[in-house]
């Protein structure tokens, strides 16, 4: 018999969709729509369960149980005002940051205080096209598991390395150089092209209003040079060039 809303399985799904708190304490997420649950699962990523409107089909090769939702449900519990039709429930895979210790070449994308699941999700997406080695969040980010930033990192966060709760002090105990984004000229500020990113290096992103604080412990800034009259790039933009440089010179 198809699920109506107030069933139990239906009323979890609704909390993982819309409470971080309980994805934290499940250790899981939603996923929406096929195109990533199939990604997903390429990626090896555990998918607990799948629940299907009417007339649609779930997606093969999860080996997970299969929900038929009763009518108008997927509508009362999807994150889009017109939900897909196939919304899976993934396990999150245990990270521990010494998985970065022994790659030489590493370097990293770290997110500080990113509000916007927009931001974030282009960030994983840059950072997993251009190579990094993981991206890291410290507390006061987005969840990185939340539906939107699932859906914005279009499959990237299946396959890149998330590492959740970290703060910068950690990232340098790892022999990491921390290079912060800025959109002002700073003490130890240089051109991103004319850094030095080709080692163990972290890109380290500030919060969209307020960016990284001056009194962040950093080795450098980087700075990207304007020709128009915008004061500063949208966060998720100046990720994308600095990741694209820190491949152009890993890759020399």
């Amino acid at each position: 018999m198809p699920l109506a809303f107030t069933s139990n399985r239906v009323q979890r799904l609704r909390r993982l969709v819309s409470d971080k708190s309980e994805r934290a304490q499940e250790k899981a997420f939603v996923v929406e729509g096929a195109t990533l649950i199939d990604e997903a699962i390429r990626a090896g990523w555990r998918i607990e369960s799948q629940f299907v409107a009417p007339g649609a089909v779930a997606c093969s090769g999860a080996g997970s149980a299969v929900n038929d939702l009763a009518a108008g449900v997927m509508e009362r519990v999807a994150s889009t005002a017109t939900p897909q039709p196939v919304i899976a429930i993934a396990l999150k895979q245990d990270r521990d940051l010494n998985e970065l210790k022994t790659n030489e070449s590493a370097w990293v994308v770290v997110a500080d205080k990113i509000s916007d699941p927009g931001n974030l999700g282009t960030i994983l997406r840059s950072a997993e096209a251009a190579g990094a080695s993981g991206v890291l969040l410290t507390t006061g980010t987005v969840d990185a598991f939340s539906p939107k930033v699932v859906r914005a990192s279009a499959g990237a966060i299946f396959n890149i390395p998330v590492y959740e709760s970290v703060n910068l002090d950690q990232i340098g105990e790892l022999g990491f150089k921390l290079w912060g984004s800025s959109s002002h000229q700073l003490e130890k500020s240089i051109d991103f092209a004319q850094a030095d990113l080709s080692g163990r290096v972290a890109i380290v992103l500030g919060n969209e209003s307020h960016g990284l604080s001056l009194n962040t412990n950093l080795d450098g800034w980087l700075t990207i040079a304007h020709a128009g009259r915008s004061e500063s790039l949208n966060v998720a933009m100046a990720a994308t060039l600095l990741c694209f440089e820190a491949k152009r010179q890993h890759d020399k």
